[in-house]
């Protein structure tokens, strides 16, 4: 957005009214009443607003394009969650356009740029792990462009969000290590600046506290990159510094797996000596041996619902009927296998 340039949301904040509610007082709508009206021309009279005509056009000349931006897709999550977006855009008559930010907030920001120049009708966005700037995409928001972000999101931006419990899912990983008899598990836990992360680690500890499970902070270990070779390295340290651990409880099942070969290397046994879970429930995990316990993470579920709401949302903004944003929650299940269950 250019430097002061003054849009319909700061008419819509500085009235506390809603975004669609200024639309139609300047289009003289009946629903609108006079008074709010007055309003509204004045105070855009007074800021010299004038209507953005890239935004305009993305409103009533329909590209029939979803753009969606996600971190990665060498993990399944997201190559599923691109399958549930395209099943329900696909079933709508919209196209489906494809940014990968490769864990990069710069390009994040360049493939956010290039979303709203190629005029998609909304877009759907997973942040990066080291996004902490949100300006681009409170931009792209103001700009008039619907945004949905999915998994990695964020509570600066008032916009749609579809997430996973991770409390509940963490929790339930957590539960099942201590009913299989773990007392000392280590928590390799995800980026503090994702919300993700933190609910992993608070569910993590809310289940210990339940079991009456002492908390140790040095075993909760950060693992940021979330891959396998942090995971790897991750493990060896502890093992060296022979930290007594009976349990690993990962924020990922990649940084798990990296974890688990380690502990295999160094001549331990899973799951008789260290039992193992994962997040996420990544295809390979089942291939693995002893293959990996996980918190099954439904991508397609995500992307279904993400691609609903944003479609929600711009079916609303076409008849400029006021559009709520809201939170959906998608269940998340424990899947048991030999990397945590003893003999």
């Amino acid at each position: 957005m250019r430097k002061g340039q003054y849009t319909m949301q700061d008419i819509a904040n500085e009235l506390g009214i809603s975004k669609s509610t200024v639309s139609r007082a300047l289009k003289n709508h009946p629903d609108i009443s006079q008074d709010t009206k007055d309003a509204v021309h004045k105070l855009a009279k007074e800021k010299d607003y004038q209507p953005n005509s890239l935004a305009l056009s993305l409103r009533h000349n329909k590209s029939f394009v979803l753009g969606i931006i996600v971190p990665e897709i060498v993990h399944d999550f997201f190559a599923n969650v691109i399958s549930g977006v395209q099943k329900v855009a696909y079933n709508e008559g919209y196209n489906v356009m494809i940014c990968i930010s490769n864990e990069s907030t710069e390009q994040e920001i360049v493939d956010t740029k290039a979303m709203f120049s190629s005029r998609v009708d909304g877009l759907l966005i997973s942040r990066t792990k080291e996004s902490n700037d949100l300006s681009h995409l409170k931009s792209i928001v103001n700009k008039g462009v619907p945004l949905v972000m999915f998994d990695r999101v964020s509570e600066e931006l008032n916009v749609s969000k579809v997430i996973t419990d991770d409390f509940q899912g963490a929790y339930m990983a957590t539960e099942h290590l201590i009913k299989q008899g773990c007392k000392n598990i280590i928590h390799l836990s995800g980026p503090d600046n994702l919300a993700i992360g933190r609910n992993r680690k608070n569910g993590y500890l809310a289940a210990l506290k339940d079991y009456n499970i002492a908390v140790d902070e040095n075993m909760i270990i950060p693992c940021p990159k979330g891959d396998l070779d942090e995971g790897k390295s991750t493990m060896y340290d502890i093992i060296d510094q022979k930290i007594e651990f009976d349990a690993v409880f990962a924020n990922n099942d990649v940084t798990a797996i990296g974890a688990m070969n380690a502990a295999k290397e160094k001549g331990l046994s899973i799951p008789n000596d260290v039992s193992v879970i994962g997040f996420g429930d990544w295809r390979l995990s089942q291939l693995l041996d002893p293959p990996l316990s996980s918190i099954e993470q439904s991508g397609v579920d995500i992307g279904v619902t993400a691609a609903k709401l944003l479609l929600e949302q711009i079916r609303a903004e076409e008849k400029d009927e006021d559009f709520t944003p809201r939170t959906e929650v998608v269940e998340s299940h424990l899947i048991k296998r030999g990397s945590s269950i003893h003999n």
